[in-house]
């Protein structure tokens, strides 16, 4: 696979290095902005654990590859409104110097922020979100997507689940996030030999998903797929186990669900749901001492955010102290070059458009007979090797990415 992609990654690199960089930390200060949900839908996979997570960041590598340099942290809340996080995330890059942006988990305000920290030559570390970051609107050199994104976790369980024939039915969230993941399903399901028999929309967030489960359960539909988020996935769980859904011939998918939402519907209403993660805490020993150590300060196991936010702050930091500079495209094709070496993330590697690839993993939610702890919540179904489980970088849609292809072509 290295090989195969080698030739593309150095037409990127020689486009990149037509930009000059200052071997050098402007101000001589690293400043890192966690711009997250601190009070909405999100805010128990976000928010203040987000914070957390890159303040761990900070201190893991100002003892080891960072010692001796000045790193500072602010955050904000960006409520989940698109024109609050830019709004915010300009103020920051212009007043107060900030040099990259972690974690902004909302669809519409991961595209806002895109193109805005390519205007003004910064970093953004999405640890998760649309698709679309590494593919329409990618922009190599400044955008990094870390743990997951609508494609992976729509990809994960489908491509397992679905033979030919499989019928399906989706339940979506109304806004960029959920119209993702059910445009990332129907061409999953249909390249595996399925067929999508419908999709019901709700508002985002939900108050009441009574009437789009009845339709879907209507359907006849072998699966249904909750194709949204946060406390609106919490209601859709909860709600199929009223109807009957989670106990019947029908089976319920979670596109998105965490670890923290299982903790809150209760293994009772939740088991036997099949889902795709990124990471969960009890895989292995590493990953249990990372959990350890976040659950010390936050009362509670990281989401996979958390732990994206983790991950790629810390590697963004290594990278900083390799070329010592903060210069947005020096850093970023530093932090391609380097190994990614965490308790997170397994088998991991950062492509040419911007996209983590690393182990991703099926789970099935336990019965509560078969948990053997108050966060024992996940059997694990199957891991799936990175470039198995992401979108090939061969089916890019990145701008970059078709152009290096040609570039190549022309040659």
């Amino acid at each position: 696979m290295t090989a195969k992609l080698g030739p593309l990654a150095l037409a990127l690199a020689a486009g990149l290095a037509a930009a000059p960089a200052a071997a050098e930390i402007s101000g001589g200060t690293v400043k890192v902005g966690v711009l997250t949900d601190m009070s909405g839908v999100y805010s128990d996979i976000t928010g203040k654990g987000s914070v957390i997570a890159a303040q761990m960041a900070i201190d893991d590598c100002l003892k080891a590859e960072c010692a001796g340099m000045k790193i500072e942290m602010i955050s904000a809340d960006h409520q989940n409104k698109a024109d609050i996080a830019s709004a915010t995330a300009r103020k920051w890059i212009d007043q107060d110097g900030v040099d990259v942006l972690a974690d902004m988990s909302n669809a519409s305000i991961q595209l806002a922020i895109a193109p805005l920290v390519k205007e003004k030559n910064r970093v953004a570390l999405f640890p998760g979100g649309t698709a679309r970051l590494t593919g329409d609107a990618c922009q190599p050199g400044h955008v990094v997507q870390w743990m997951w994104d609508t494609y992976v976790q729509v990809a994960g369980i489908a491509n397992r689940l679905t033979q030919p024939g499989t019928s399906w039915y989706l339940v979506t969230a109304d806004y960029a996030l959920g119209q993702q993941l059910e445009a990332d399903a129907k061409t999953v399901v249909g390249k595996k030999g399925g067929k999508v028999l419908g999709s019901v929309r709700h508002p985002f967030p939900a108050v009441d998903l009574s009437s789009p489960l009845l339709t879907a359960q209507g359907s006849g539909a072998d699966i249904i797929a909750l194709a949204n988020a946060g406390n609106d996935t919490v209601t859709g769980i909860k709600t199929a186990r009223e109807f009957g859904i989670t106990t019947s011939k029908q089976k319920l998918v979670a596109f998105f669900l965490t670890a923290l939402d299982v903790k809150s519907v209760g293994l009772p209403v939740a088991q036997g749901t099949l889902l795709s993660e990124g990471f969960y805490w009890d895989l292995d020993d590493g990953t249990r001492a990372f959990s350890e150590r976040f659950k010390a300060q936050n009362g509670k196991i990281p989401s996979a955010i958390h732990a994206g936010v983790y991950s790629s702050v810390l590697h963004y930091l290594k990278s900083v102290a390799a070329t010592k500079s903060d210069d947005a495209e020096t850093v970023v094709k530093k932090m391609g070059e380097l190994p990614i070496k965490d308790d997170v993330v397994r088998n991991a590697k950062l492509r040419p458009d911007g996209r983590m690839v690393h182990d991703f993993y099926v789970f099935e939610v336990k019965s509560p007979e078969a948990s053997k702890g108050e966060w024992d919540l996940y059997k694990l179904v199957a891991t799936l090797p990175g470039d198995e489980a992401f979108r090939p970088l061969s089916e890019s849609t990145c701008p970059a990415i078709i152009a290096a292809r040609g570039e190549k072509k022309a040659n």
